[in-house]
């Protein structure tokens, strides 16, 4: 003990801070507009009142501002605050001794004993007296004027009710003294613009939006696929990578090793004479017409997200400057990508950790903000668990600094603990196991997961319901009703998802024994027939139009599922905090068997009687339903309503009134 210190310290602890993260390594994740709940336990010795309260700032801001923060039970507190910027915030807890609450709680139990309490009273004035110093003059008026009368006073119960009177408790409350004041330590809140919860991603291939067999697209031609998209209600446009593509290792359709006069390669094999990550390939068009796009793709209230594959072709212009950039093996051969059995001989990856790894890392800095100074806002990340978390960490912070609104996806499908340390190192939305649940039981428990555990305060899982490299068995096999009912479950149990395009066609031919599509678009060019029978476009369409319509299904961490009497049938709601939007969804999992299942409805939970009426209107085909009760019998059949999405009302009843005419 350092016997020099003047001042005895203090006795207060603030433990168990909620929200933060590894014990506030990472920061939180919200969108702008959200409130941040922030509680904690707080105590001390003894039996003193205290006082906290809840301090918050940008990181832009000097000045902290203050929430009182009030008591909960068994020594927790909790306060909030807005987050109204799209920037980083930080917050923090102070709790000090409240003199004066402990002063009015002893002496009104003293009076109320009848015992004698004037040196109580005098232990009060004094109190008072050394707030004056931190008053303002109006406060300071008030104080000293109670102060006189106080002591003027002959009766010790009307000397007390001075001092309690509301007004000098409320100047008492704004000059208290923090003596013994304990603070927490700081923690920090990443808010995001909106879109980073609530969007819906459309997939494609920008070389194959055109009409003409073997050939490429043109930016043009994506812009003529512009209303179609927009029809299905999509908001962001996501392209796979748009630059030169190697003729070196080139493959050929359906991931033959050698390429076939006119084969245009794979798009991940980035760079060749004409560039690499910051150029355009030319079949393409120009860096003009790439930004023509953008601008136009924002006048139909859409953005476009580009694809991040941070590796090189054996053509790019880094393999001649920056041969270090590799890695390269003993007999001098620069190693190519492998997934064993896989090998992907037309890229190379880079090596995060070479001796050059700073020049690398700026250069990944310099592509991505080459890209967001042309309106790019979005970027899904290609295998980023592949090249260190901590540069994603750095990489990330970096465009934050001058472009918040940037939103980084993470296409990283491993293990779970490396996608969600991607998150935390700041991907604001992940790819996720949604792809591969099919069951029940799995999906709840992996909703649950994600939206009701500690994950929902960085995660933000992007359900695609299957992606160019992807193609589920439950797509293969199931059909239509398959593609139905699984992107009504990407749609509602998340507030972001997306589709790959041609999942509105109900596309399904699978390289046989593979999740994988034979024929597929990243090894040749397409040209599709969007009227094609038996797509799904409108239904797609009228689901995001749903989601648009009810601010329940904007929300990520309001998933509630319910039980149902019938394993191959879910049901879930979302509903907003006031409950004045309920959103019932009911899902048939068997893509071959129509189902008939009982759900149970919380009623008490969603504030409806249990013995009245309420309203539910199915939202996919319009039809309304009067329901009475918790327990309702629904049929489910796959070719016809595979899933049903239910608004619900409460049924108000208003009293007869006799009206004179």
């Amino acid at each position: 003990m350092n016997d020099t210190i003047a001042e005895a310290p203090g006795s207060i602890l603030i433990e168990d801070v909620e929200p933060r993260l590894d014990c506030g390594r990472y920061p939180v994740k919200r969108e702008v507009g959200d409130r941040v709940n922030v509680r904690a336990d707080i105590f001390r010795d003894g039996h003193e009142a205290l006082a906290a309260v809840l301090q918050y700032r940008t990181t832009a801001e000097e000045s902290w501002r203050e929430s009182e923060m009030a008591f909960i039970d068994n020594d927790r507190w909790g306060a909030s605050f807005i987050v109204d910027t799209n920037t980083t915030y930080v917050y923090r807890i102070e709790a000090f001794p409240d003199y004066a609450l402990s002063w009015h709680d002893e002496i009104g139990k003293k009076l109320v004993a009848a015992l004698e309490v004037s040196s109580e009273l005098l232990e009060g004035i004094h109190l008072h007296e050394a707030l004056l110093s931190r008053a303002t003059p109006e406060d300071g008026s008030t104080l000293a004027a109670a102060i006189l009368a106080a002591r003027r006073e002959t009766s010790q119960q009307k000397a007390v009710d001075i001092l309690l009177s509301q007004d000098v408790r409320h100047a008492v409350f704004r000059c208290r003294s923090r003596k013994g004041l304990a603070q927490s330590s700081e923690y920090a809140v990443t808010v995001d613009r909106v879109e980073a919860r609530y969007s819906a991603w459309y997939s494609m291939f920008p070389r194959s939006a055109g009409v003409e067999a073997g050939k490429s697209a043109t930016f043009r031609d994506v812009e003529n696929q512009l209303p179609r998209i927009v029809a299905m209600g999509f908001d962001v446009l996501y392209f796979t990578p748009i630059h030169p593509i190697s003729t070196s290792k080139r493959k050929g359709r359906n991931n033959l090793l050698e390429a076939a006069p006119g084969d245009p390669g794979v798009p991940y094999a980035i760079g060749n004479d004409d560039g690499g990550h910051d150029a355009i390939h030319p079949d393409l068009g120009t860096l003009e017409d790439f930004q023509h796009l953008v601008d136009k793709v924002a006048s139909y209230g859409m953005e476009i997200a580009l694809d991040v594959a941070f590796q090189g072709s054996p053509e790019h212009p880094w393999l001649r400057e920056h041969p270090d950039w590799f890695y390269i093996r003993p007999d001098g051969v620069i190693k190519f990508g492998e997934n064993p059995p896989k090998k992907y001989e037309d890229m190379y990856p880079l090596n995060f950790q070479s001796d050059s790894w700073k020049e690398l890392w700026d250069e990944m800095l310099r592509v991505i903000v080459f890209w967001v100074d042309r309106g790019v806002k979005m970027f899904r990340v290609d295998n980023p668990h592949t090249k260190p978390t901590v540069f994603w960490e750095w990489l990330i912070a970096q465009v934050r600094k001058t472009n918040p609104e940037v939103i980084f996806l993470s296409e990283a499908f491993t293990r779970p603990k490396p996608m969600q340390a991607l998150a935390k190192a700041g991907f604001a939305q992940s790819y996720t196991y949604f792809t591969w649940r099919n069951f029940k039981q799995e999906l709840r428990d992996y909703g649950e997961e994600l939206t009701q555990t500690e994950m929902k305060e960085y995660f933000r899982g992007n359900l695609f319901t299957n992606t160019h490299d992807i193609l589920p068995t439950i797509l293969q096999e199931g059909g239509r009703p398959a593609f139905q009912f699984r992107v009504v479950l990407a749609a509602t149990m998340s507030s972001v998802y997306g589709i790959y395009s041609g999942y509105e066609l109900c596309e399904n031919t699978p390289v046989a024994g593979k999740e994988e599509y034979l024929n597929s678009e990243k090894y040749e060019y397409k040209v599709w027939d969007w009227d094609r029978p038996g797509n799904i476009a409108a239904y797609i369409g009228r689901l995001n139009a749903i989601r648009r319509e009810h601010l329940a299904l904007q929300e990520y961490d309001n998933l509630r599922f319910v039980d149902t009497s019938d394993d191959n049938v879910i049901a879930y709601y979302k509903a907003t905090d006031d409950r004045s939007d309920i959103v019932l969804v009911v899902v048939n999992l068997d893509p071959f068997h129509a189902h008939e299942s009982s759900v149970r409805l919380p009623l008490e939970t969603l504030g409806i009687d249990h013995g009245g009426q309420f309203r539910a209107t199915e939202l996919l085909t319009d039809e309304t339903y009067l329901w009475t009760g918790g327990d309702q019998r629904l049929t489910l059949d796959p070719h016809v309503n595979p899933a049903m999405i239910f608004s619900v009302h409460k049924w108000i009843h208003q009293a007869f009134v006799e009206r004179d005419y």
